[in-house]
């Protein structure tokens, strides 16, 4: 029975999931970032190592490769929480197919689900993207300049779209256009003649290969466009994905700053035995809570079958401006080592601003 309390205890398959997952952000994730981020590279192994987890497969029925268990956007919230922990960009980046797969069950036909999913639910990571934001200071997720004409038996679609992680390893994508009707989504093959996809420099999510996709006069089949999209749903849903990424973000900021801020030692004594250092921890620690209450709150809202925009929305604007205030207040309590790069406290504030621009990315 639906209700709107929500359970923090995990269940056993959780449990595990996330015992393996901190185990590989541990062991392999967290010590790569760095130099990814140096190197403003997408680390192939990296990706398909959380390709192996399975998020993908999941909700995939079993005749098309998949797992078929019911969706799960709470668990695949915990996932991007622990995957953010270790490298928001990488987490961001892998997760892309993750996000097309439960758009295509959530709005796609019989025909679609059997002609996109068995690829994306393959053993090796494929990657496929949503493309929703556009490159300007006014944009609004229903206010699209893309723009889907159907001409016959073709759509062609037109514009541009910004900020669309692991653009170029894309073989797909799920463009979010204008029509007569409101905005519609549609699967676009990144061969597809008068698609180009050129990298986009950023200050903050540098491995996760963010992309310009640039769409001149694209003809797809009119069986392209997803008959059910719903916006509404892909931007809730994408909102409580991104706030998961933060929290787990955020969180790694707290966990390498307390024990920093116990061995520093000024005039004779550990900062953290200052007030200042220590509520500027305790502040940390408690906005982070709150982040994540938020974020599960709606995830699971949206597990029940409940109605979970409100819920997301707020969500992702506590995590929007607390997830800044957090990232820099990490860098503050490092002092001049947390703005040199000897330490992850730059990158994860660099990071972090990414929240305030991206928009329906990552659909758990």
């Amino acid at each position: 029975m639906s209700t709107e309390l929500f359970d923090l205890t995990l269940n056993e398959e959780q449990r595990i999931t996330r015992e393996n997952m901190q185990r590989f952000i541990r062991d392999s994730l967290m010590p790569q970032a760095r130099e990814a981020d140096d190197a403003a590279r997408l680390e192939p192994t990296l990706v398909n190592a959380i390709h192996d987890f399975g998020l993908s497969l999941m909700p995939v029925p079993e005749a098309l490769g998949g797992v078929g268990l019911p969706r799960s956007p709470l668990s695949n919230a915990l996932a991007c929480e622990d995957l953010g922990s270790g490298d928001l960009s990488h987490a961001l980046a892998a997760l892309q197919p993750m996000a097309v797969v439960n758009a295509l069950m959530d709005f796609g036909n019989e025909d679609q689900q059997e002609q996109w999913l068995p690829g994306l639910a393959g053993e090796q990571w494929q990657g496929a993207a949503i493309a929703l934001v556009e490159p300007r200071a006014t944009f609004e997720p229903g206010q699209l300049e893309t723009t889907a004409s159907t001409k016959g038996d073709t759509v062609e679609i037109t514009g541009v779209k910004s900020l669309v992680p692991a653009g170029q390893s894309a073989q797909c994508f799920l463009v979010i256009a204008g029509t007569g009707e409101g905005p519609g989504a549609f699967m676009v093959p990144a061969d597809t003649a008068g698609v180009t996809v050129s990298p986009e420099p950023t200050m903050g999510l540098r491995s996760a290969g963010l992309c310009t996709l640039t769409l001149e006069n694209v003809m797809v089949p009119a069986s392209s466009r997803l008959p059910g999209f719903d916006l509404g749903r892909l931007l809730g849903l994408s909102w409580i994905g991104q706030c998961a990424l933060a929290v787990g973000c955020c969180q790694a900021v707290l966990d390498y700053a307390i024990p920093y801020v116990k061995e520093r030692k000024a005039f004779g004594e550990p900062i953290a035995w200052r007030q200042s250092v220590a509520f500027m921890v305790a502040d940390i620690a408690i906005e982070i809570e709150g982040m994540r209450l938020m974020m599960l709150r709606a995830a699971s809202r949206a597990e029940q079958g409940l109605p979970f925009y409100q819920e997301a929305y707020l969500a992702h604007l506590q995590c929007m401006e607390k997830a800044m205030i957090i990232g820099t207040n990490g860098i503050q309590l490092f002092g001049g080592a947390g703005f040199v790069r000897d330490y992850p406290l730059e990158m994860w504030y660099r990071n972090l601003r990414s929240l305030a621009v991206l928009n329906g990315s990552l659909m758990v």
